[in-house]
C-alpha cells in the first residue's frame, strides 16, 4: 500500500464493521425493488450456501490486560466456497472462543474453526469438522469487480436473523476507502446502496449469480451506503494463503503527496501532461531509503501510470496509486518508474509486509503485553490501549500520547521509540500510595535508562541497585520515586489482593 499524508486510521472511525451484536430475532421483512425476483426458499440456487454465523469471543482488556471482558455473543454471515470452506470477515470471528455456523433453513448447529484470517484486509476462511454440514451445499464462485451503476444483491443474515435476508441495490463508487477492522489500512472498497444492515457483515454480494464482494462495513453519518471487499482483494488473500500461512498485504513504503501546481512541475523539469505524484515522505525501511529519495516524483508502478494526483486506472477506474502495491504478493518485486534530477529512471523495489506500525492500528489474536511492579502497572502504548479512554478517545488521550504513538516514527525517527511504554494506572496500596502520577503516562527512563519497549521496564526495575526507582515521563519533566526495598516487599501481596496471575506478559 502507498498511504497519503493524512491520518487514515483516524479517517476509519466514521466507518463501522457489520457485525450484529444483539441477540436473535424474527427478520421483520425482504427488502425488494419494483420487478425484483427472487429465488424460491427451496431452490438450490446461490442462497442455499450462504450461513449465518454465530461468535461467542472475549476481548482483552487493554489498560489491565490480565483481565477479559466478558463473553458476548455476536452474529454475522458466510458462505461455501471450494475445499469445502466458509468465507467471512475476520471481525465476525476475532477474539472467537467458540464459532458456531448454521445452514439456511437447518435448525442444527456447527462447531467450525477459523482455518486462515487476514485481520489487515477483514478476510477469514472457517472450516466445519463435521463433513456432513456441507452436503447439498454448491460452492459459490467469484465473479469480477462489477461496474458502476451495476445491479448487485446482498445476501446475509442481519440484526441476527433466522432467515435469509436478500437486499438489491447499485453499485455507486469504486475507490480506496479505511478498512474499519484493522483500524490504519485503505484497500479497494465498493460503495453500494444495497443495504448492509449487522448481522451482513461476511455475507456474498452477487452480480449474474456469482461473488463479486463480501459485505463488511457502513459509514455511519450517511443511510443506504454500504460497502463490500471486491474481488480483487479476495483473489490477492486467496493466493497468499496458498502455500499454508497469511503474510498480508504488501507496503512499498512511500507517502505520497500530488503534483499539481503548474509552476512546481516547471521547477523540476516535468512536462505538463498531469503524470507523476512526489515522494512526501519515506518509511524506516532500508531497502527503500536506499533507492528512494523524499522529492522523487512516482511516474509508474508496474504497467500503471501514476497521475499528479496520486491515482491510477485499474480496470477502466481511476482510483488511488496503492491499488497498484496492494496487487502484489510479499515478496515480489515491482518496478518503479521515478523522475529525479531531471531524467526519468527506474528502480526495482521489493513489496513487504510492514508490520512497525502494529500497535496503530487495532490488534489482533495476541494477547496484550504488560508489566506489573508495586502497583504499578506498564503497558505499550497502542491504539488498543488509547481507547479504553472511551469513545472520544481523541480529546481524553491528549497530544503527547496521540504524537507518540502516530507522528514521531515518521516526525522524529531518531527518537522514535519502537515500543513506547504507558504507565497505564497504580493499583492502590500504601506503598504507592505517595506518587503524583496515577496513571496514563508515558515513561521515559527508569532508573536511568531509556525505555523504549516493555523489556527495558522490566530490566531496569529488577537489576536495580539503587535505594529509590525514579521514574521519569515524557511530558512535563515529572518523575516519580518509589522505595525499593519497600516495592519489593509488597509486591506479591499487591499481585494477591488484585487477583493477578502474573506480573507479566511478554
Amino acid at each position: 500500500m502507498l498511504k497519503t499524508a493524512r491520518a487514515l486510521e483516524l479517517a476509519a472511525a466514521i466507518f463501522v464493521p457489520m457485525l450484529g451484536l444483539a441477540a436473535p430475532k424474527p427478520q421483520e421483512s425482504v427488502k425488494l425493488d419494483a420487478g425484483d425476483t427472487l429465488p424460491s426458499p427451496g431452490a438450490t440456487e446461490p442462497e442455499r450456501s450462504v450461513i449465518s454465523i454465530i461468535t461467542f469471543s472475549q476481548t482483552p482488556v487493554w489498560d489491565a490486560p490480565w483481565r477479559f471482558e466478558r463473553v458476548q455473543r455476536s452474529s454475522g454471515s458466510g458462505f461455501v466456497i471450494r475445499g469445502r470452506r466458509i468465507m467471512t470477515n475476520a471481525h465476525v470471528i476475532s477474539w472467537g472462543r467458540q464459532i458456531l455456523v448454521r445452514r439456511m433453513g437447518d435448525p442444527r448447529l456447527y462447531n467450525a474453526r477459523v482455518r486462515f484470517v487476514g485481520h489487515d484486509c477483514d478476510l477469514a476462511l472457517l472450516e466445519v469438522g463435521d463433513p456432513n454440514f456441507f452436503e447439498g451445499l454448491e460452492p459459490l464462485e467469484f465473479g469480477e469487480l462489477p461496474e458502476e451503476r451495476t445491479n448487485v444483491v446482498t445476501y446475509g443474515y442481519p440484526a441476527g436473523g433466522e432467515q435469509l435476508s436478500y437486499t438489491r441495490g447499485v453499485v455507486s463508487r469504486i475507490e480506496m476507502q479505511p478498512y474499519s477492522h484493522i483500524g490504519n489500512r485503505s484497500f479497494l472498497a465498493v460503495q453500494t446502496d444495497s443495504a448492509i444492515n449487522p448481522g451482513n457483515s461476511g455475507g456474498p454480494v452477487l452480480r449474474d449469480g456469482k461473488v463479486v464482494g463480501v459485505a463488511f462495513q457502513a459509514i455511519t453519518q450517511l443511510e443506504n451506503t454500504g460497502f463490500f471487499i471486491p474481488t480483487p482483494i479476495i483473489e490477492h488473500f486467496m493466493k497468499d494463503i496458498e502455500d499454508g500461512k497469511y503474510d498480508g498485504f504488501p507496503e512499498l513504503g512511500l507517502f505520497l503527496a500530488s503534483m499539481q501546481n503548474p509552476a512546481y512541475r516547471r521547477l523540476l523539469g516535468l512536462s505538463d501532461d498531469a503524470r507523476g505524484a512526489r515522494i512526501d515522505g519515506l518509511f524506516p525501511i532500508p531497502e527503500v531509503r536506499e533507492k528512494l529519495r523524499v522529492d522523487d516524483v512516482i511516474l509508474r508502478i508496474g504497467p500503471y501510470d501514476v497521475a499528479s494526483d496520486q491515482t491510477i486506472i485499474y480496470q477502466g477506474h481511476r482510483v488511488h496509486a496503492g491499488v497498484a502495491t496492494d496487487l502484489a504478493q510479499s515478496g515480489e518485486h515491482m518496478d518503479i518508474a521515478i523522475w529525479r534530477d531531471g531524467h526519468e529512471q527506474t528502480v526495482e523495489l521489493p513489496a513487504r509486509v510492514f508490520s512497525d506500525d502494529r500497535t496503530e492500528g487495532n490488534q489482533y489474536d495476541v494477547l496484550p503485553r504488560y508489566y506489573v511492579h508495586a502497583g504499578l502497572i506498564f503497558v505499550p502504548l497502542s491504539l488498543d490501549y488509547l481507547k479504553t479512554f472511551g469513545r472520544n478517545w481523541t480529546s481524553v488521550a491528549g497530544p503527547d500520547l496521540i504524537y507518540e504513538l502516530k507522528l514521531r516514527h515518521w516526525e522524529d525517527p531518531e527518537h522514535w521509540r519502537p515500543e513506547a511504554v504507558v504507565l497505564a494506572g497504580v493499583l492502590s496500596h500504601a506503598v504507592n500510595a505517595n506518587l503524583l502520577t496515577s496513571g496514563r503516562s508515558l515513561v521515559d527512563r527508569i532508573n536511568g535508562i531509556r525505555i523504549e519497549r516493555l523489556e527495558d521496564a522490566v530490566s531496569a526495575i529488577e537489576g536495580c541497585t539503587n535505594a529509590q526507582h525514579v521514574i521519569e515521563f515524557i511530558s512535563g519533566n515529572r518523575f516519580d520515586c518509589l522505595d525499593r526495598a519497600a516495592a519489593a516487599a509488597a509486591h506479591e501481596e499487591i499481585l494477591k489482593n488484585y487477583s493477578i496471575p502474573s506480573d507479566r506478559r511478554l
